[in-house]
């Protein structure tokens, strides 16, 4: 059976056309003539049944027929464009994998442990981007997803990969010449919120069995990132996941003043719709992931493994 799909032609010039609002640029753009652009259009109108186009004394706007389909074919063709490239790259080699993650834990945890499974997997290219919340997979090009929640996305199997344990750092000067606090003391500095873990240091504080009263209080940022940059600058005390570490403390940027790491109502899963559970790159990438989380204990976690 013949596919209803107008020709790709057709849907250049009607992508050209409505991001420059005018024929003319369309026509300049992929070197065709004007009325080129206008038949390839008019025919486009004419195999859909809908006007696209509208004309005025500025040139030609986009209908709101015109509008929506618009987004829908720029991404289509974006998606073609994107995945001939990169078979070109490879030469029919490898895979691709289009991956969202929530931004601390991809740059501070994932990317340098990237290299470990690049080595393995030579010909398989993983894409990030970054996403803070669960989205409809169905609506974008991401393959799969790592992100911090209760395991629960709508259309979508999770795989639990650890659990997040947070703890309490700062820089050595916003306490020297201290090396460590009690929870007394540390409640008289500024406790740095996280937007999206708001009652992050009242549990905290919960699991020493000590209850400051201001533990909501201070300024608030919504990646962890932004608190550990705002903790090693001295503004405050930031309550981040142990992974966030990195070499901060090793290096000295950053101490652990209460050496007490307390689980968090949240854990981090890998999301993937259920139709791409058996995709060779994807199944590749998430046996090495789940060996990566799963195989260390948890206070190792801020350490790359060996390769």
């Amino acid at each position: 059976m013949r596919r209803k799909i107008p020709s790709t032609s057709a849907l250049s010039a009607f992508e050209a056309a409505a991001r420059h609002s005018s024929f003319t640029e369309a026509a300049h753009e992929l070197a065709l003539t004007q009325s080129a652009i206008c038949r390839q259009i008019g025919g486009l109108e004419e195999f859909l049944g809908v006007k696209l186009f509208r004309r005025t004394r500025r040139g030609v706007l986009l209908t709101e027929a015109g509008e929506v389909y618009h987004r829908q074919v720029t991404q289509r063709l974006d998606d073609v464009e994107r995945d001939t490239l990169d078979l070109m790259a490879r030469q029919g080699r490898g895979g691709r994998l289009e991956l969202a993650v929530v931004p601390t834990f991809g740059t501070r945890w994932l990317i340098p442990r990237l290299a470990a499974f690049s080595k393995r997997h030579p010909d398989i290219t993983i894409n990030l981007s970054s996403r803070t919340r669960p989205f409809l997979f169905d609506d974008t090009r991401i393959d799969a997803a790592i992100y911090a929640g209760d395991g629960n996305w709508p259309g979508a199997t999770t795989t639990r990969l650890m659990p997040e344990a947070l703890i309490p750092v700062c820089s050595p000067d916003l306490i020297a010449p201290r090396t460590h606090l009690t929870p007394e003391e540390m409640a008289q500095l500024p406790l740095l919120q996280q937007s999206t873990r708001p009652y992050a240091w009242r549990q905290w504080f919960e699991s020493l069995g000590h209850m400051p009263g201001n533990e909501l209080a201070g300024p608030s940022y919504e990646l962890f990132f932004m608190s550990l940059e705002a903790a090693v600058v001295g503004l405050g005390v930031a309550l981040v996941p142990e992974y966030d570490l990195g070499g901060d403390i090793a290096s000295g940027r950053l101490i652990i003043p209460i050496n007490h790491a307390c689980p968090s109502d949240r854990a981090y899963y890998l999301a993937y719709p259920e139709h791409k559970a058996e995709t060779p790159t994807l199944k590749l990438f998430k046996d090495w992931l789940v060996a990566e989380t799963q195989g260390l204990p948890l206070g190792q976690r801020g350490q790359p493994a060996a390769a």
